[in-house]
């Protein structure tokens, strides 16, 4: 039994994989408390930083359905925290102990919904929603949320690729964003979707989805419905379970936008139920008051429908044992990643793999490194699988590489965690090492694919490309005999001409039997921004001019970015920064003045509107993007630490302020606290905000050579 000096230590309540929770007293005033101790004798840094960081969350919030925080306190190797002590109980022991009746489900559901709304005002995210982590007591039916360690401070996050086993919550309430598999930010809605699997498990006495396999689960987060509530249990009424399935929908713009519209549909829901008990089948439209105050622009595509289906019709030819190459064309912020990206559902559903390259202007001399990138990838994916699906992939490596793997491992060397240390191979003259480094790449490429998990290959930036991956990638389409592969390529076509390699590969392959698709993007149409507008700023119910106003807005913001996507969010944001855009509680809509917005005397491309912005944020932080810039479009910390000469601890403050504003985001979660900050790794949030930031910097330091030497620190 846990022994503590100050604390009489009554009883162990709990544990889990991570922790070990005790009831106990505060021995100076008889406090009941709860104490919450990390189980690992030898805490790792990661498991400290996340228990920190929870307490100074809690510590941070106000409300009476929050758990308070009393303290923390090192105990031998890890830490104890000191929670209060009300009394409750979990929401998921009272489950296994009872069943829960819509007549039950009403008081937790408003609550929860209540104490949710606040934590989102706040601009945090939960992120592990769960019926373990909400405390109920029984007596007063009074309920609270614990357990803030997996919690953002950011207004989004994106997810990084993580083994099921890695992720930040609770793999059963996940949501599909979550997971990091379909390229989507996590916001607040995430929050909103675990909460309906909450509901689902309360009412149905089961979880929606269940499978001991995680990448089975992970599958069904993205992919399928689960069977709605009123046909699992006819006591449930049928608006409930129409309530409950919109939090469970797969977009986060389906779901309820907020915690608020939330808790206005469960209180009609509740109080007709009450008025009508004789009439249970009554219904009404879903979130009719649905309206959070957040400026939220949706991550969905508009205008694409065309191109999405050439896309999607191809993907569907590779899976069938087709090879197709798909080259996106377009100005940069036209939306060709985004664009790309809708593959990804449905390359899950047929166990695909979608690996990602990218070229970088200040890196051509630096041979494939865009297709190294994007193995790299692939080698990730493999290292999440289990022990027995890592050997399978192994041999079959191993026995398309022969003796000769080790020529791959120079160029990809996470690929020798895969198949383990090579055989040195002998040096050769420079023609032949390319010739020999082709060879065993093609059989590499042939190895890997196969009918039950087709790949998909997306290399963007072609235009920064060396000749050397140019040349492989047209080996790899005109001669290798690999099916189930589907190569997507990207390129801004205002930075090459006509004598750029890229056109010369182009036009080779054209003439080749190869399959190729070209599919050229361009600015979005009034329409469109018209319809981004409608679902970004969702009106009041029944406000009867709220088309016209919004339709005049479209114009406006159409003569100022002429639909470029990008263009577009940036300026929409700014709008929204300046307080040009303000969302009217007492209305519950959003109001503008459309004079004040015409006379903005905005620049007519997203790159200065950037530079503004950037120039906008302390002199220090300003000046910290642009040594990010001159590091990669990803870059680490320490590096960048390193180049601004200064702790971490000031060097973070000073970068703070760009990821609040969302320039650049974290790719993993050690910037959370500052004993791990050193191992934190972040990227651009678009290419051209890593322009922009490129763009301030003095002439005499725009050498790449400069970049290169920074980026080596």
């Amino acid at each position: 039994m846990l022994k503590l000096p100050q604390y009489q230590v009554i009883q162990q309540i709990y544990e889990s994989s991570h922790s070990i929770i005790y009831r106990g007293t505060r021995k100076q005033d008889n406090q009941p408390v709860i104490l919450k101790m990390l189980k690992e004798e030898y805490a790792s840094p990661e498991e400290l930083s996340r228990r920190k960081q929870e307490y100074e969350i809690i510590t941070g919030l106000s409300h009476p359905r929050i758990i308070k925080a009393y303290g923390i306190e090192p105990y031998q190797n890890t830490i104890i925290m000191i929670l209060e002590d009300f009394g409750g109980e979990s929401l998921q022991r009272i489950m296994e102990k009872q069943q829960i009746t819509v007549e039950d489900f009403f008081p937790l559901a408003l609550q929860l919904t209540d104490s949710l709304a606040y934590i989102h005002a706040t601009d945090i995210i939960h992120k592990d929603i769960t019926p373990d982590n909400i405390l109920v007591h029984q007596d007063s039916n009074q309920l609270k949320i614990t357990d803030f360690c997996a919690a953002s401070r950011l207004l989004y996050e994106t997810p990084s690729l993580q083994s099921p086993g890695r992720l930040q919550g609770t793999l059963a309430y996940l949501s599909p964003e979550q997971t990091g598999r379909i390229n989507r930010r996590v916001d607040c809605r995430t929050d909103l979707y675990s909460m309906g699997v909450t509901f689902y498990a309360l009412l149905a006495g089961r979880l929606p989805f269940q499978s001991l396999d995680p990448l089975e689960l992970v599958h069904a987060h993205i992919a399928k419905i689960p069977t709605p509530l009123y046909e699992v249990s006819p006591d449930i009424p049928r608006i409930l379970s129409d309530i409950i399935m919109k939090l469970l929908k797969k977009n986060a713009e389906e779901r309820y936008q907020s915690a608020f519209g939330v808790k206005a549909d469960l209180e009609r829901c509740h109080n007709d139920l009450l008025k009508l008990q004789s009439e249970p089948t009554f219904s009404f439209p879903l979130a009719e008051d649905d309206r959070s105050g957040k400026f939220q622009i949706p991550q969905k595509l508009y205008g694409r429908k065309r191109e999405i289906n050439t896309l999607l019709q191809a993907f569907e030819r590779v899976c069938q044992g087709q090879a197709e190459l798909m080259v996106v064309t377009g100005y940069s912020g036209v939306g060709k990643t985004a664009l790309i990206s809708e593959v990804h559902k449905p390359m899950i559903s047929k166990h695909g793999y979608f690996l990602v390259g990218k070229f970088d202007q200040f890196q051509t001399d630096t041979p494939y490194n865009g297709i190294a990138t994007a193995c790299d990838t692939f080698c990730r994916y493999l290292l999440m699988e289990n022990e027995d699906v890592l050997a399978e992939w192994r041999e079959r490596i191993r026995a398309a590489l022969g003796n000769h793997a080790q020529i791959l491992i120079d160029i990809i060397p996470r690929l020798e965690l895969i198949i383990g240390p090579q055989l040195i191979v002998p040096k050769v003259e420079a023609t032949e090492a390319k010739n020999r480094f082709t060879l065993f790449f093609l059989k590499f490429i042939e190895s890997i694919c196969d009918k039950e998990h087709p790949i998909v290959l997306f290399i963007d930036d072609l235009q920064w490309a060396d000749l050397d991956s140019l040349l492989l990638l047209e080996k790899i389409i005109t001669e290798s005999k690999v099916k189930y592969f589907f190569i997507i390529g990207s390129y801004r076509d205002n930075e090459v001409d006509k004598q750029h390699p890229l056109m010369g590969l182009l036009k080779k392959l054209k003439k080749s039997p190869a399959i190729i698709h070209i599919v050229e993007l361009h600015n979005l149409f009034p329409k469109d921004i018209e319809q981004l507008l409608q679902d970004s700023l969702r009106g009041g119910a029944g406000v009867e001019d709220e088309g016209e106003r919004i339709a005049h807005l479209s114009k406006v913001i159409y003569q100022k970015t002429q639909g470029n996507a990008f263009f577009t969010h940036q300026f929409l944001q700014i709008l929204r920064e300046k307080n040009l855009l303000n969302f009217n509680f007492k209305q519950r809509r959003w109001q503008w003045d459309i004079k004040q917005i015409a006379a903005q005397n905005i620049t007519d491309n997203a790159v200065a509107l950037l530079a503004d912005k950037i120039n906008s944020l302390p002199p220090k932080s300003s000046k910290l993007l642009q040594l990010a810039a001159c590091i990669g479009n990803i870059f680490d910390f320490k590096t960048l630490s390193k180049c601004y000469n200064s702790f971490d601890a000031e060097a973070f403050s000073v970068l703070w302020s760009a990821i609040k504003e969302g320039l650049v985001q974290p790719l993993n979660e050690n910037y959370k606290h500052l004993d791990l900050v050193e191992n934190a790794l972040f990227k651009f949030s678009h290419d051209r905000i890593r322009q922009a930031a490129y763009g301030l910097l003095p002439d005499d330091q725009k050498n790449p050579s400069i970049c290169r030497l920074v980026a080596s620190f």
